[in-house]
């Protein structure tokens, strides 16, 4: 009876010595250590004999959209989250994640950090301006720095195949690509955007580190999920703008104009999804 007591009264004293020891922040009482230490789920395995079907997607997502602003906030690290052009540039500049050339979607052409740095406008600008106590031209040199609030839309490229063994339509997210929106110095609003594309990555390389990142969730702040979360579970809005085609991969705006883009997006959207019905065999 001595023993079952003195046992009690360790795990009692192991346990209030546990919680002391909990790491505690700002923004909560307790420690959150699920997402820092989850790992992306393995890809099930495809054979070549199995994909009965198979079509490369190009598709945008668009972070002014109420459903994809997750991605975009916050606008500065904050609560160990990141927005998803932040966590990519965390990767490039720290993880030894690498980013690809724009016009190179099959990753074979790295680009390094400074390229990245140049493509956001980073740097340093001469100008003369006139000194206000002498009335003399002076030069100055004015530093710009990186602003990734500017990535406001993202370019996914996915492959979706049909699965014989499965019996299912699957899709596999391949590279993400930010698009910069922004207005050059010296032009107004009125002159209208800019859009610059900054980079590929290779989803499949980039998995472990939006693995272990969580993103913001509305309902419920117990309840967060991770960036891989996000595009596993296909928690984003998108509109495809281009699909494998033999006119080079042409996307849709070059043949098509206003309403005849949107209405083509969704015909093609609906005609991949007709697809997984048309093979199922009554």
């Amino acid at each position: 009876m001595k023993r079952i007591v003195f046992l009690l009264v360790g795990l009692i004293i192991m346990g209030s010595f546990s919680q002391s020891k909990a790491q505690t922040t700002p923004t909560s009482i307790y420690s959150k250590d699920h997402t820092k230490n989850e790992r992306p789920i393995p890809y099930a395995h495809i054979r070549e004999a199995d994909v009965i079907f198979s079509k490369l997607v190009w598709r945008v997502i668009n972070l002014r959209e109420k459903m994809n602003q997750p991605m975009y906030y916050p606008t500065r690290p904050m609560d160990d989250r990141y927005s998803l052009i932040d966590l990519l540039m965390f990767g490039i500049e720290n993880e030894g994640l690498t980013a690809y050339d724009t016009e190179d979607d099959e990753f074979t052409t790295p680009l390094s950090i400074e390229d990245i740095q140049a493509k956001f406008g980073a740097g340093v600008d001469t100008i003369r301006q006139p000194n206000r106590e002498t009335g003399l031209m002076e030069t100055k040199i004015v530093p710009r720095s990186v602003n990734t609030n500017e990535v406001t839309k993202y370019l996914v490229k996915e492959q979706w195949l049909f699965d014989k063994q499965s019996s299912t339509l699957q899709v596999r997210i391949i590279g993400l690509m930010p698009i910069r929106e922004y207005v050059k110095e010296g032009d107004s609003e009125l002159d209208g955007l800019r859009k610059k594309k900054m980079f590929w990555i290779f989803f499949p390389e980039a998995r472990q580190l939006l693995a272990t990142h969580e993103v913001f969730n509305p309902f419920n702040d117990a309840r967060r999920f991770s960036y891989d979360d996000l595009f596993m579970k296909r928690r984003f809005s998108s509109y495809i703008n281009q699909v494998s085609n033999v006119h080079d991969n042409r996307p849709i705006e070059s043949y098509t104009v206003g309403l005849q883009t949107m209405l083509e997006s969704e015909k093609i959207k609906n005609d991949l999804l007709n697809m997984e019905h048309d093979f199922w065999e009554y």
